[in-house]
């Protein structure tokens, strides 16, 4: 299947081969045709798959070939949990509707509301929001909702788990003319069935399942240190040059911040992203990252899905996550756009190693586990010996 199969108009095709894709995902190949046809959907698909071009496409599509309710109203919405998801999302919608005359805007927290409402009132045919702002404004009288016509909840079961039900449910209960309500999630939790059972009228759903050929290409090992080593072993890691840019994720905003100051004494360019920095710094931040300038990004789980960037060599996991799912938000921050991908968890104590244990089981993955040896390189732990590997020096 290419795009053209998908019945696209020739604006979108233009902007879609420009932007270097050739044949739809598997998500954009089964979500594209039903969101087109104005069915309500709900699909599922690993991290890293395409999502946003799945809705972002037939969305462009239909406000192109439909007339607007009034003029100057907002037409699309979609909701996302993080400001970086929604000012990535933002950068899509301008990519793939560089050649229609549809406006799009991103409004989100953690800024002043002046520049996002000065854009409102010129007129948005598309709104990219996160929930707190949205509601804000729309109490605030600077958006009206009424004329909606699409509705896409993005990360649908990250937004739901962050504590957003009540802010969700209450947009939703304000649209009472919308002819489309799409949910993207890369797990279906009880929170989103819940709001797919109450929301959505003869929906569409789509779960694509991993295959062989879709699923990131991930080589993942464990290290086995002293805890007190562990600031050591990742700085081994990142020295080796094997890696230009790499993602560490901790547990915490106090040792995301910490191991970021560390590793700059150290003489190494990194940089930290977690909820307590100013909305101004975590954009120059991603920005810096995205375009090479920063070879290390340091952040918590709550950034961890607003992360969408091709080309990240590696992730190390200085701390192991809580939750299982975390695990495989993290290191499906590498190995996308069918790139070879390598993961690291630091393993510093028993309990640590047996959560890593029970996220394996979890997610069916194969976790190598290996130590330093004396000369400093990695090699297989003892238990794995009778699986010989080449050495790696790091």
């Amino acid at each position: 299947m290419t795009f053209n199969d998908l019945k696209l108009s020739a604006p979108l095709l233009k902007a879609v081969s420009e932007a270097g894709y050739e044949t739809p995902s598997p998500i954009q190949a089964a979500a594209i045709p039903p969101v087109l046809a104005g069915r309500d959907l709900m699909g599922c698909a690993q991290t890293g798959t395409g999502k946003t071009a799945a809705f972002a496409l037939p969305m462009l599509d239909r406000l192109t070939a439909n007339a607007p309710r009034r003029k100057g109203a907002v037409r699309a919405l979609i909701l996302t949990p993080t400001r970086e998801l929604a000012l990535q999302i933002g950068e899509s919608f301008e990519a793939y509707g560089k050649y229609l005359k549809l406006r799009s805007t991103v409004i989100f927290g953690g800024v002043g509301q002046a520049p996002q409402v000065e854009a409102l009132k010129k007129g948005v045919d598309i709104l990219i929001a996160c929930p707190g702002r949205l509601n804000d404004l729309i109490g605030q009288g600077f958006i009206d909702l009424s004329a909606l016509e699409i509705f896409v909840l993005d990360e649908a079961d990250r937004m739901l788990d962050m504590g957003f039900f009540d802010d969700v449910t209450k947009i939703l209960d304000r649209i009472k003319n919308r002819t489309n309500l799409g949910l993207f999630s890369a797990t279906i939790s009880q929170e989103v069935m819940t709001v797919s059972w109450m929301y959505q009228r003869d929906e569409v759903e789509i779960t694509v399942a991993p295959t062989e050929e879709s699923k990131p290409d991930i080589d993942q090992y464990s290290i086995t240190v002293p805890r007190l080593e562990k600031e050591e072993a990742m700085l081994r890691i990142l020295r080796s040059g094997a890696l230009e840019r790499v993602i560490v994720f901790c547990n915490t905003k106090v040792m995301c911040q910490r191991l970021s100051d560390d590793l700059r004494r150290a003489g190494i360019r990194a940089d930290c992203l977690h909820g307590d920095i100013k909305q101004a710094t975590r954009e120059k931040t991603m920005a810096d990252f995205r375009h090479g300038k920063l070879p290390v990004l340091i952040a918590t789980d709550v950034a961890s899905r607003g992360i969408d960037v091709d080309d990240v060599d590696g992730v190390i996991n200085y701390d192991v996550p809580e939750e299982n799912e975390y695990y495989i938000h993290r290191i499906g921050r590498t190995g996308r756009a069918r790139k070879k991908g390598i993961s690291f968890t630091l393993l510093g104590s028993f309990p640590e190693k047996a959560k890593l244990d029970e996220i394996a089981k979890f997610a069916g993955f194969h976790i190598v586990p290996m130590i330093f040896d004396e000369y400093g390189c990695l090699v297989p732990a003892p238990a794995e010996e009778k699986h010989p590997t080449s050495r790696r020096r790091f």
